[in-house]
């Protein structure tokens, strides 16, 4: 919600459509469905749409309890029906190859323990992945461990949320451009949107701590040090004016992955883009990016 309504801020004060300066979009769970509804032409007021409308029924509100934390233990925490009604919905039965953009979106497949990308047919060896609906691909990229189950519906491939070794996509991008479209190094510039970053208490005994103190701090330890780490990195690479991040902290304990509070995320979302504007502008805008041709036609598309 936060990203979307970043975007929508964008658009709005710079009075453009933000995708057409971009020519590739990569985003990991929530970030894929907002990759791909850009690519599939949506507005990002649409995508912001889609969270209000359809997150109270994706990620309802659940009375807190002793039960229900053991619940979440042994089994998945909520039922995947709701999101794939929400993305069916909103996608269709449009396919990856329908966008008018280079999209890639990570996921991980524990049948073969490896990472699973899916890319638009922007390369001449990129022959299959087009052909997927896109919803599909949404629900593999968004299938968090322990909170939804695991995605089978592509192949039968065993998928879960991108997020386990890529919840920030930078460098997935920066390689996709450099290693597979041969973009050079100095032509690339990078935007990278967050979903906002807390900074927990950790409590000193963690530093000899065993699995019991470390099992309620290890998946924020993983999200931040992985948003951290991969921005440092691109920066390293292209420099830091190069790479523009939009984040900003809040107070620990306000958001998790499936609580949040709208208002606080648009007002936040609100602030933090009015004050990036200028710099958006200056560094992104001149670009117009040029028009996507696919290597391969997608039936219905526009080749």
């Amino acid at each position: 919600m936060f990203a979307a309504a970043v975007l929508a801020h964008l658009e709005q004060d710079l009075d453009i459509r933000i995708a057409d300066h971009f020519d590739l979009i990569t985003g990991t769970s929530t970030g894929g469905i907002i990759a791909l509804g850009l690519g599939l032409g949506m507005r990002p007021a649409e995508i912001l749409e889609f969270y209000l409308n359809h997150g109270p029924a994706i990620f309802p509100p659940r009375p807190r309890g002793q039960l229900r934390s053991l619940l979440h233990w042994v089994s998945r925490k909520h039922d995947p029906a709701p999101l794939e009604y929400a993305l069916r919905e909103c996608f269709g039965e449009r396919l990856l190859g329908h966008s008018s953009k280079r999209v890639v979106i990570p996921t991980f497949n524990m049948d073969s323990n490896d990472v699973r990308l899916f890319k638009t047919a922007h390369h001449e060896r990129l022959r299959r992945d087009h052909k997927i609906p896109a919803w599909q691909i949404a629900m593999a990229t968004t299938a968090a461990p322990s909170y939804l189950p695991g995605f089978l519906g592509i192949d039968q491939q065993w998928l879960v949320d991108g997020g386990v070794w890529a919840n920030n996509p930078t460098m997935v991008g920066l390689t996709e451009a450099t290693g597979v479209l041969n973009i050079p190094f100095q032509a690339v510039s990078i935007l990278n949107i967050g979903t906002l970053s807390s900074l927990p208490e950790r409590p000193r005994s963690l530093i000899a701590g065993g699995k019991l103190l470390w099992a309620g701090h290890t998946t924020d330890l993983l999200i931040s040090s992985q948003g951290t780490g991969a921005i440092n990195q691109a920066r390293l690479i292209l420099g830091e004016e190069r790479v523009t991040r939009i984040d900003s902290n809040v107070p620990d304990g306000l958001l998790s992955l499936d609580r949040y509070a709208p208002n606080e995320l648009i007002s936040r979302a609100s602030r933090d883009s009015q004050h990036v504007t200028p710099v958006i502008a200056k560094k992104f805008f001149p670009h117009v990016a040029a028009t996507f041709v696919p290597c391969h036609a997608t039936e219905g598309g526009n080749q």
